[in-house]
């Protein structure tokens, strides 16, 4: 099969589409030739040398794909309701840059009725992570507020539709005018242009000094002191990320007087079972918003496969409104 690999940790340069040997599914997997599988930010940290990929998974990036099952666990199949041929999308620990993608049937969900294969690859990752952290971790609730931090990356224009749809008052906060606007289209409530305005300072007056009920939180580093300070009473900070670095203080007394809670997770490495819950719940809350249209993937760009490089290069300029996908039509 073909596949992308990292031949070094360096820049986008680096990913090669290759030949590989052919995964094989083992007890209660399934083997998807895949369609399509989306980038996500980890992919470019794996790519840099940063995110090295769990023990005992595949050394190829990839997180999430979209395709159709053309083998695996017969009896896993059958009592997950999924047969050969069925269109489904998945999140992987890694392989996903590849023709052919073993999953864990438990992770695997079928594609929304009426989405693309391109489409459906840039779900897995990102509503998994946004619904663990934001409605499981966060504990969001209908009438709270919630602040995004990068409402426009593929996580963020995810927070922001998912918590709208729950009834949910949504903050964004993005790195230009243009971005702003594209998280209020989304359907933000306000969006906050951090490069012009303090998020902290504005996110206490367009609560009327209240604050905000949960943060999601990518940035960390010096973001979390002001973070702090800008939840309400019993808020909670959700950390998934730590662009800006792993070091920050806070105010521990304020911690205290407010009962904040600081939490964070990463997904990559939690076990299955915690993955297939999580797939469980998606499959039960989100996928019927997915398929009467009431949130809607939103992909920026698509590249085929051999143009990985291209692909990674673009997510490293930020100037994308949501996902990048790759294809794997004809190579």
């Amino acid at each position: 099969m073909k596949a992308v690999e990292i031949s070094s940790f360096g820049p986008p340069d680096v990913l090669r589409l290759v030949d590989r040997p052919a995964p094989v599914a083992g007890a209660g997997e399934v083997c998807i030739r895949v369609a399509a599988s989306g980038i996500n930010r980890p992919d470019v940290l794996q790519r840099a040398g940063h995110y090295p990929a769990p023990a005992g998974v595949s050394d190829l990036p990839g997180l999430e794909v979209a395709g159709t099952i053309v083998d695996g666990d017969a009896a896993a199949m059958q009592a997950a309701g999924f047969q050969l041929g069925d269109r489904v999308c998945a999140l992987v620990a890694g392989g996903g840059y590849a023709e052919l993608c073993v999953a864990p049937v438990g992770q695997c969900l079928p594609v929304p009725q009426g989405l693309t294969d391109i489409e459906a690859a840039s779900l897995p990752e990102t509503f998994f992570t946004v619904w663990s952290n934001v409605f499981d971790r966060g504990r969001l609730q209908a009438g709270e507020t919630l602040l995004v931090q990068g409402g426009t990356s593929g996580i963020g224009v995810t927070a922001i539709q998912l918590a709208k749809a729950l009834g949910a008052t949504v903050i964004a906060t993005a790195g230009s005018d243009a971005k702003c606007a594209a998280c209020l289209a989304l359907g933000a409530d306000h969006a906050i242009n951090y490069k012009t305005h303090d998020f902290q300072t504005e996110a206490l007056r367009l609560t009327d000094g209240r604050g905000v009920d949960v943060v999601l939180d990518m940035v960390a580093g010096g973001y979390v002191a002001k973070e702090v300070q800008c939840l309400a009473e019993d808020g909670r900070l959700v950390i998934i990320a730590v662009q800006g670095g792993v070091q920050s203080e806070i105010n521990a007394g304020l911690v205290l007087r407010e009962r904040l809670t600081i939490t964070g997770s990463t997904l990559r490495p939690r076990p299955m079972a915690f993955k297939q819950a999580i797939a469980q719940a998606c499959l039960q809350r989100v996928w019927p918003l997915l398929e009467a249209g009431k949130i809607k993937p939103v992909v920026h760009s698509v590249f085929a496969a051999a143009d990985a490089a291209k692909a990674h290069a673009l997510m490293e300029t930020n100037q994308h409104v949501g996902k990048i996908v790759l294809t794997w039509g004809s190579l």
